[in-house]
């Protein structure tokens, strides 16, 4: 018995791993967290039950047979924020680049149903150059199983998508339809091919950041919520936002202590907007003298 505890224990140890030390240094070296260590920053501490760790792809073609690592690319399972149940995916950059297969998908749709079924919220967190091509339809048909998951959970139960690296294709089809979609400044990328492609088909030569980088989708196409500077900070404030929600269309929001007397008096109120209707005046101030303790979470700054 003790063999099998310890050959369970190495095959853990490997599927860790993902794509090995040297792509989760690369990672590292963009100023990146890896897909396990951006859960472990996003979920309460031990909170975590992964689903589905040894999962491997089914591919035979393009020499993917000698290519096969668990997990393929996605981690999934469920977790607390603030002691509150969610689900959550993280897609790994160093298994693949992050890109979905057949099985990949199975394990995204199948935390997406757990969800749905818990009445609870599921965050992804997107790291990934796309479909798998190797897969070829089936990594495609993946990706509509995850839309049609998308679409049914509209309105039932928060839906959050952080784009934490350069994503394309279905990669960002399936956040466009999520609740909120929050980004990193100068690391992440939407769009629905890269700057190549566009290259090839119209001739137009266009970098990322102008393609699809956090100041045009938050700045302008008003496609992001949010953009951040960096991991840590955008999962701080993904924590930050569930504690305002409801864990579905069932429930209620949270009831959190409050420490601010409803019946204070804010003299500065008095003064803050001007006698002339003309002239304007900071409304991000009185919304912050107005809510409880400040705590105010902006959307779409």
């Amino acid at each position: 018995m003790q063999d099998i505890l310890d050959q369970l224990e190495a095959r853990r140890a490997a599927a860790k791993l993902g794509g090995g030390e040297r792509r989760i240094a690369a990672q590292h070296a963009k100023g990146k967290l890896t897909a396990r260590e951006r859960i472990a920053v996003l979920l309460d501490e031990g909170s975590f039950e992964e689903t589905d760790m040894f999962v491997e792809h089914r591919c035979t073609d393009f020499g993917m047979e000698a290519q096969r690592i668990p997990g393929d690319g996605v981690v999934t399972g469920r977790g607390t924020i603030g002691g509150r149940l969610v689900y959550v995916f993280s897609k790994d950059f160093t298994v693949f680049g992050g890109s979905l297969s057949g099985a990949h998908a199975a394990k995204i749709v199948k935390i997406q149903k757990m969800a749905l079924t818990s009445g609870a919220p599921i965050i992804g967190l997107f790291d990934a150059g796309g479909a798998r091509i190797q897969e070829g339809v089936e990594s495609l048909a993946g990706y509509a199983d995850i839309f049609l998951q998308n679409t049914l959970a509209s309105g039932v139960i928060p839906q959050i998508s952080v784009i934490m690296g350069p994503c394309a294709g279905g990669d960002v089809y399936s956040p466009a339809i999520t609740d909120f979609i929050f980004m990193m400044k100068d690391t992440s990328y939407m769009y629905v091919t890269g700057p190549d492609v566009v290259k090839t088909v119209t001739n137009e030569v266009v970098s990322h950041e102008d393609l699809g980088g956090a100041r045009v989708h938050a700045g302008k196409s008003g496609v992001a919520e949010g953009a951040f500077e960096n991991d840590l900070e955008a999962l701080a404030e993904v924590r930050r936002l569930v504690g305002f929600l409801p864990l579905s269309n069932r429930d209620r929001p949270p009831v959190r202590d409050s420490y601010d007397d409803p019946d204070r008096d804010e003299d500065s109120l008095d003064t803050l907007i001007p006698a002339n209707p003309n002239q304007p005046y900071d409304m991000k101030e009185l919304i912050l003298k107005v809510v409880d303790e400040a705590d105010f979470f902006e959307i779409s700054a």
